[in-house]
């Protein structure tokens, strides 16, 4: 793989155990029963199924939920030492953080972060719509006289029928410690499989091309590339410049050509 195609591990595993999409049934049976999420009529997320609410468990929901228990919220890199977690999020949408810290942050990549806490999908059909039009980047405002630029690399997958994610997700999990540790990751966000289709999207927002082509070396990295060869049936790679203009509030998403990203 060349050096541009980077970070292509997804932390799956990580994402669905450990930071929050649940089966409401039973949390520790070997084969937990599956949850299906059918998608609403216009394809886009209603407020009964909101990926960013935060489950209430109980002993009735527990037992005999009446819906899916989704929970989906972007997976922020903490904050260097010194710096305060901030946090924007409301009572039914809390963003996660990595327990791995930033060693450093540059003043308006730690605008983004704040503004990353509201970050989510805005259809179902995240997994097959351009990149551009997948998520609320119009809801994502930084002060106007913010300029700066960030890297963007987008995985659309979908993994093979019985393979075994056991080994994956451990180097997944440890290779995005690894990553946010090295600097330069900001965030990463893994949606659900689209019912029909099997095809999934995740996405890693970086500081830099530079921080994103270095975590491509990293020894965990690695070896969760050559586990992610035998899951997955497909799996494609684009990446993105994420730019504030200056005089703009708004984000803008446009599609990589080429030359250094960020700093």
């Amino acid at each position: 793989m060349a050096a541009a195609a980077v970070s292509s591990w997804v932390p799956e595993h990580h994402f669905k155990t450990r930071l929050g999409i649940v089966n409401p049934v039973n949390q520790h049976t070997a084969t937990p029963p599956a949850v299906t999420l059918t998608p609403p009529t216009e394809g886009t997320i209603v407020e009964e199924h909101d990926p960013h609410h935060l489950p209430t468990f109980g002993s009735t929901t527990l037992t005999a939920p009446t819906t899916p228990i989704l929970y989906l919220p972007p997976l922020l890199s903490s904050l260097p030492p010194g710096y305060v977690q901030t946090s924007e999020h409301t009572s039914n949408y809390r963003p996660l953080t990595t327990d791995t810290r930033l060693p450093d942050i540059d003043p308006v990549s730690l605008m983004l972060h704040k503004a990353l806490h509201r970050f989510q999908p805005i259809t179902t059909e995240y997994s097959v719509i351009p990149y551009e039009d997948a998520f609320n980047w119009e809801e994502l405002l930084l002060p106007e006289d913010a300029e700066r630029e960030w890297y963007c690399v987008v995985f659309r997958s979908k993994r093979k029928e019985g393979s075994d994610g056991g080994p994956l997700y451990e180097a997944d999990r440890q290779a995005h410690e690894e990553a946010v540790q090295n600097g330069g990751l900001i965030l990463y966000w893994y949606g659900i499989p689209h019912p029909e289709t099997g095809l999934n999207l995740a996405t890693c927002i970086w500081q830099s091309r530079t921080h994103a082509i270095a975590a491509n070396s990293k020894p965990h990295h690695i070896r969760a590339m050559r586990l992610a060869a035998a899951s997955y049936e497909r799996y494609d790679l684009a990446r993105y410049r994420l730019r504030k203009v200056r005089g703009e509030s708004h984000l803008r998403v446009e599609p990589y050509d080429s030359g250094d990203v960020g700093w």
